[in-house]
């Protein structure tokens, strides 16, 4: 989609339940977008993004800093540090738990901080919206995985736009950390379906989509500009 990027996507053209499909051009999820070529940050411009979400530690921004701000000057560019203020404090959340609880371990223990994210994208103007982390797969995904939810997309596909981050990973990982061990690049890209499921068994239990966006602060007009960026 954006050259020397492996993980970006748009969430459009996602099936709904009632049998509609996502908006296109609207939300795209990627992985670290200091990795852009110059031909990659022409395609960004090209495609019409106005707002790029940055879901990094501050850490991570300030070894690869984004080439947005000093390249594409006109495109918005915010940090919303995702997973608490740095990867210790993370950790001390429980963060490093199982894959398949991850998600849930987000939405219940990091509600200021994806009220906060949300609310960049609810606020953000009509035109294509990048958000992204490193890789491209857990921050991002649990980002992609509410608003999907909120879009009334079927679980099944949801599950599958996650899981697609593993092949898009893989085999680029192990060629990028060739002296590393080869299982733990496998187990790094890993992105269980089954976080999906549990998440939105999670949500259910916090009364659906819209009951848990709004506990954790957002409004309800804000809810409604987030499903209409897919819907």
């Amino acid at each position: 989609m954006f050259p020397t990027l492996l993980n970006a996507r748009d969430l459009g053209g996602h099936p709904t339940v009632d049998g509609g499909v996502t908006r296109r051009r609207s939300l795209i999820r990627a992985d670290d977008l200091a990795q852009l070529s110059s031909e990659g940050l022409q395609a960004l411009a090209s495609y019409g993004v106005e707002t790029v979400l940055d879901l990094r530690w501050p850490e991570e921004i300030a070894a690869a800093p984004s080439p947005v701000p000093r390249q594409l000057p006109r495109v918005r560019y915010v940090s919303v540090s995702l997973l608490a203020d740095n990867p210790a404090e993370w950790g001390a959340r429980g963060g490093y738990c199982a894959k398949e609880q991850w998600k849930c371990t987000v939405l219940e223990r990091l509600q200021p901080q994806l009220r906060q994210a949300l609310n960049v994208i609810a606020s953000a103007g009509p035109g294509p919206l990048v958000f992204h982390c490193v890789a491209g797969k857990d921050r991002t995904g649990v980002i992609a995985a509410l608003l999907l939810t909120l879009a009334e997309v079927t679980p099944s596909a949801i599950a599958a736009d996650y899981a697609a981050s593993t092949g898009n990973l893989r085999d680029a990982y192990l060629r990028r950390y060739a002296k590393a061990d080869r299982a733990a690049i496998t187990e790094a890209v890993r992105c269980p379906q089954e976080a999906v499921y549990n998440m939105l068994e999670y949500l259910e239990r916090a009364g659906g989509i819209r009951g848990y966006l709004g506990s954790i602060g957002l409004g309800a007009a804000e809810i409604d500009r987030l499903r209409a960026r897919l819907r």
